[in-house]
């Protein structure tokens, strides 16, 4: 409504010139589409709003809720219409704003959800969701085309912002000098691309509003009396996820550990840890922090830029006598906190990536492997692994495996939650792959907080955080019976 009412009214704005007309429509429609997009993610078929709503609307004419297809195809129209009209990057206090490219990418993504299985002919759940007219509001015809509109729009994506300038983040020898942990330039690559705002031309779409003193960098930080408080942990499950260092998940690796020594106790640098810390891809060493590794920041008395995070009960960092503030699995998330964080004087903000490049080199891969395009879905896989410092697709399963369509596309799934981890993608996609009731159907792994010995510490424990996922339910969001008391029209989804 916000920005339809911008759309309408702009043109009385006293002295305006017809430029920052242009201007701010092009972007109210952007984020009409935008916002359009983020609905359909969680709800599926929505209510589309394709003009300004009149508030005195009577209630047989208000609108009920438009087919999930028609829906997808409105919205991306919307970004290409949009994408028209919009420069194709933005800098200095324009940053953040929307641009051509954005939109083309985000028009990427959707169509890319669209493809999957959840909404996708998926009659095991959605065979009897129908308006209040008896019609289908989920396609229950599976359409293989629809992958290759997601490839399409995913390359198109990809040529238009590198031919704009746009690339996978690189750093070199050099940068960012006053900075000097991780060490590792290839470490240093990956933790640096989500906050090195000043060189990084990886991000196409960013989140510029401030994260403030409870955002996620100080709870995800090592526990610290002045400032940080040890919260967000990642499970095990999700640790375990992560490839070895020759680019296979852990239980493929034929070079790697048996399952019966992951909890074993080795050494990391001349300290103890269990094995499953060792042998690692770059990748789980720039983003979780585990019992006696390190975690890169600054603090007062301390001049090597990086701490040893230490997790047992009685540790620095464990839980000690707390009931908050200490990690629930044993490992914490370091993917989104600068190491520039200084205890002396807090936290540098950064730009949230929502889409990034290397976003879109997956969805390509993912979704021209599933279009049955599996040379180019390697090429674009590939380009992600190189970037992550582990060999290409081909090297890794040499031998182990052979690459037909139906491991390749697990192989790219994988890849996709590894690289991708703690963006905010993870829930989303095991939802559109039909396979969150697999993940949200039982509490969480973790190593033993509790335990004040190494034998006691690396020992899987099941943490008691009560969930139940109901499926298909959960899928998709519930609308607020506040909604559906105002306009009848509108149709509960499935389960609520």
């Amino acid at each position: 409504r916000q920005c339809y009412l911008l759309k309408k009214n702009i043109t009385s704005v006293p002295r305006i010139d017809q430029a920052t007309i242009d201007s701010y429509v092009a972007q109210a429609d952007f984020l009409i589409a935008y916002f359009h997009m983020l609905l359909i993610k969680c709800y599926g078929p929505v209510v589309l709003v394709k003009e300004l709503p009149v508030l005195d609307t009577p209630k047989d004419n208000l609108l009920g809720r438009t087919s999930y297809d028609e829906c997808v195809q409105w919205t991306c129209d919307m970004f290409d219409d949009a994408a028209g009209r919009l420069p194709a990057t933005r800098t200095g206090s324009e940053y953040g704003l929307a641009t051509s490219v954005a939109a083309k990418a985000l028009k990427a993504r959707l169509l890319l959800y669209a493809a999957s299985p959840l909404f996708n002919g998926n009659t095991e759940y959605y065979s009897d969701f129908v308006n209040t007219d008896g019609s289908s509001l989920m396609p229950l015809s599976y359409d293989e085309n629809k992958w290759k509109k997601a490839a399409d729009a995913a390359l198109e994506a990809i040529n238009l912002a590198e031919s704009n300038g746009y690339s996978l983040y690189e750093m070199r020898e050099g940068d960012l000098s006053g900075y000097p942990e991780p060490q590792d330039l290839t470490q240093r690559t990956l933790r640096f691309t989500f906050m090195d705002k000043d060189n990084s031309k990886e991000v196409l779409f960013a989140e510029t509003r401030k994260a403030g003193a409870y955002g996620l960098q100080p709870k995800s930080l090592p526990y610290l009396s002045d400032g940080s408080w040890n919260g967000v942990a990642p499970t095990l499950t999700m640790v375990e996820r992560f490839y070895t260092k020759n680019g296979l998940p852990i239980d493929e690796d034929p070079k790697y550990y048996t399952p019966g020594d992951y909890f074993k106790i080795g050494q990391y640098e001349g300290r103890t840890t269990c094995n499953l810390n060792l042998k690692r891809e770059p990748r789980f060493y720039s983003w979780v922090s585990f019992h006696n590794g390190y975690f890169e920041m600054q603090r007062e008395g301390y001049n090597e830029g990086r701490i040893v995070t230490m997790f047992r009960k009685s540790d620095n960092h464990g839980k000690q006598n707390r009931s908050t503030d200490f990690s629930l699995s044993g490992y914490l998330v370091k993917k989104w906190c600068t190491p520039t964080y200084d205890t002396r004087n807090g936290f540098q903000n950064y730009p949230w990536p929502v889409i990034r490049l290397g976003e879109l080199y997956l969805n390509l891969a993912e979704a021209a492997a599933e279009a049955g395009e599996l040379n180019i879905a390697k090429t674009a896989l590939n380009k992600i692994r190189e970037h992550a410092g582990i060999p290409t697709v081909e090297k890794s399963w040499e031998g182990i495996a052979t690459l037909t369509k139906d491991k390749l596309i697990e192989i790219i799934r994988q890849e996709r939650i590894i690289e991708l981890s703690f963006e905010g993608h993870y829930r989303w996609d095991m939802a559109r792959w039909k396979e969150l009731e697999h993940v949200l159907d039982h509490n969480p792994s973790a190593l033993n907080t509790d335990g004040v010995s190494d034998e006691d510490f690396f020992r899987p424990v099941v943490v008691d955080r009560a969930w139940k996922f109901t499926s298909p339910t959960h899928y998709l969001l519930p609308i607020a019976d506040s909604e559906l008391n105002k306009n009848t029209l509108i149709v509960q989804n499935p389960g609520y």
